[in-house]
């Protein structure tokens, strides 16, 4: 539908999103081990969380088990099944996950991730209790972080590519509120592909709810406040006339 490429919204609270580069690093550090591994296929259903065992329908090969079931609910997202499904996560993780970052500060930010990917994995589980194929990507949670960008920024400018080819400017709120309805559209009719509706829904509603709870006290929702650069004056003794006075410059 659209490729988010760039959004004009600098960071106010902190100055690195380096949780969300740190997510990045590893998803793609993890990917490029497992696409050198042979043995990566046990990987896949070591990390990768299957609905089928966490309910109890099935159990997994002692040989193949790496983590305890329930640690699969969150190891899944770092797992890839393509470079492809690789990068479009990580796109969107790297122009929407630095605001929501800094919106909560980076323990709780990472807790929200987390917590996006569970609630994604769960809702997946729910929905298909008794499946056997392993559920990777980090979709739930990355649909988290799209909806909390949503409810704080709608109105900010976003570069996206529309149908993966005309590059539009527009309000965050008309490509993400689209997406948002794509997901829940898609999990109501259903398709033969292979990819997990309920995980992007569950994520969605996940990231919806945390981020009125977690985000910082002074951060507003829905952009009520866009703070603008503003220069403030300071004085200098006598400065030079080819001298430039300093300022000091709320972030945007």
């Amino acid at each position: 539908m659209f490729i988010p490429l760039h959004d004009a919204n600098s960071l106010k609270h902190i100055r690195l999103q380096y949780i969300t580069l740190g997510i990045i690093a590893a998803n793609v550090i993890i990917f490029f081990l497992m696409a050198i591994d042979p043995g990566s296929q046990a990987t896949v259903y070591g990390l990768g969380y299957v609905p089928a065992i966490v309910h109890d329908v099935a159990e997994l090969p002692p040989h193949l088990v790496l983590v305890p079931e329930g640690f699969t609910y969150v190891t899944y997202a770092f797992l890839h099944g393509d470079f492809f499904h690789l990068a479009g996560n990580m796109l969107f993780l790297w122009v929407f996950g630095d605001n929501v970052e800094d919106a909560l500060g980076h323990f709780r930010f990472f807790l929200f991730y987390l917590a996006c990917a569970a609630a994604g994995a769960a809702f997946h589980g729910i929905l298909a209790p008794g499946s056997e194929i392993p559920l990777v990507g980090a979709s739930g949670a990355i649909a988290g972080i799209v909806a909390a960008y949503l409810i704080l920024h709608p109105r900010v400018k976003v570069w996206v590519l529309a149908f993966g080819r005309i590059p539009l400017r527009i309000p965050a709120f008309i490509p993400l509120i689209l997406w948002v309805g794509f997901q829940m559209l898609m999990l109501t009719i259903g398709d033969d592909s292979n990819i997990s509706w309920a995980t992007h829904v569950g994520g969605i509603l996940c990231g919806a709810i945390l981020i009125v709870i977690l985000k910082r006290p002074e951060v507003p929702l829905f952009d009520r406040r866009i703070v603008t650069p503003v220069a403030v004056e300071t004085v200098e003794a006598e400065p030079a006339p080819s001298s430039r006075p300093r300022t000091r410059w709320g972030r945007q």
